[in-house]
């Protein structure tokens, strides 16, 4: 008996059918809501079988989450990456990306409502973790608890205000937003300086 076998990410033929799958879904959010949406309607509009979606996700909930983690790619580390340390402009340009992910997000997904905590979850883990990364590399004698407590509490306050503005329709811009984040988020870095392990 033959052995179920994960596809080959790099094949060009699983490439394309993991973004037809990704995008029946996100037509499907566009119109309907997710806790309505079924397999068999995103293999319906992908033209695929069931088998097939199978091969790449095991259910819906990893779907959502793998858009998640893609559009979070395009939104916001695609858009800071190339920076070294978790700067003032990293800060303010973080604000910015997550603004237009939330705003990106409302705009595609007809009941935003119905998959925020999911997406909450996973941005919040996605961004907690490049933030680490970020100030490992710059307090690299910093104490590892006080690192990840700080990298939490760094990409919960960003993704928090950024929700919330977009929750509160805008009443500032999103550029306005970010730099009132920029000086409280920074404050709060400058105690990593004293907290050198040792």
């Amino acid at each position: 008996m033959a052995s179920v076998l994960s596809p080959n990410p790099n094949d060009p033929r699983v490439i394309r059918t993991r973004q037809l799958i990704l995008d029946s879904f996100l037509a499907q959010l566009h119109n309907s809501d997710f806790d309505t949406i079924t397999i068999s309607d995103i293999t319906k509009h992908a033209t695929i079988n069931r088998a097939t979606f199978y091969a790449h996700f095991p259910d819906k909930y990893a779907l959502l989450e793998a858009i998640f983690s893609d559009s979070f790619l395009q939104f916001v580390v695609n858009k800071v990456d190339n920076h070294i340390n978790l700067t003032e402009e990293m800060i303010y340009e973080l604000v910015m990306a997550l603004c237009e992910y939330h705003d990106s997000s409302m705009t595609c997904i007809k009941k935003y409502d119905s998959v925020s905590a999911i997406m909450e979850e996973n941005i919040k883990t996605q961004l907690e973790k490049f933030i680490l990364k970020l100030i490992t590399q710059e307090h690299a004698d910093a104490d590892p608890n006080t690192l990840t407590t700080a990298a939490t509490m760094i990409s919960w306050a960003i993704y928090g205000v950024a929700y919330q503005w977009k929750k509160n329709n805008q009443q500032q811009s999103s550029s306005a937003l970010a730099e009132s984040v920029v000086p409280i988020v920074m404050g709060g870095l400058h105690i990593l300086h004293s907290t050198q392990k040792g």
